[in-house]
């Protein structure tokens, strides 16, 4: 089921980054590059830091075609793209849900803390939206926008407590992913937002 979830997810996150490359006016060349790196810079962050080799699209060198096939596709329909904005939030959540999800448990598989396993499915949920901005020259949507990080955040430790909990695996997965979505998806209906620092440079 994650791996499902996880193929939704990077083809979600690789159109995402395809759309914020058009805004940008790149080439195709361009388009392809933005929507790997929104779709698979994530994990590859996590496997860097956490020395977690191959990484996982050089292990799987599939997952770079399908994120090349959803960029070129977003190329062809990017002018009905509005149509579908509200079920593209909803993907987006599931994507979030499921790399967050992913990111703790490999983590957790190598014998990690809860706080670095937290950490390393953060990193894994939101690192490819913070790649794609940086590339674009925008300040990260997660740094300004409504929860993401902190619904990662949420994410990882609801499924690291249900495991404590010793619930059965698919039970706890499924209760993650559930928290996460449903907290993501009123986040942005509700628009809840961190507190932002504002500073004006007077003192």
């Amino acid at each position: 089921m994650l791996l499902v979830l996880y193929l939704i997810g990077i083809s979600a996150e690789a159109m995402t980054g395809a759309l914020s490359a058009g805004r940008r006016g790149m080439d195709w060349f361009g388009v392809v590059l933005i929507a790997c790196v929104t779709a698979l810079g994530g994990g590859s962050v996590r496997d860097i830091l956490l020395g977690h080799y191959p990484l996982t699209w050089v292990l799987h060198p599939e997952y770079l075609v399908l994120t090349t096939v959803a960029a070129l596709l977003t190329i062809i329909i990017a002018p009905w793209m509005r149509r579908l904005h509200s079920l593209f939030l909803v993907l987006d959540a599931v994507g979030l849900a499921a790399f967050t999800v992913i990111g703790c448990e490999i983590s957790l598989t190598r014998g990690d803390g809860m706080l670095v396993a937290s950490v390393s499915a953060v990193i894994t949920g939101i690192f490819g939206g913070v790649l794609r901005d940086v590339f674009c020259n925008d300040i990260p949507l997660v740094f300004r926008r409504e929860l993401y990080a902190s619904v990662s955040f949420f994410t990882a430790w609801t499924y690291m407590v249900c495991m404590q909990l010793e619930l059965p695996n698919k039970q706890v997965v499924l209760l993650a992913l559930f928290s996460g979505v449903l907290l993501r998806l009123l986040a942005v209906r509700f628009r809840w937002e961190i507190p932002k620092f504002l500073y004006n440079g007077e003192h």
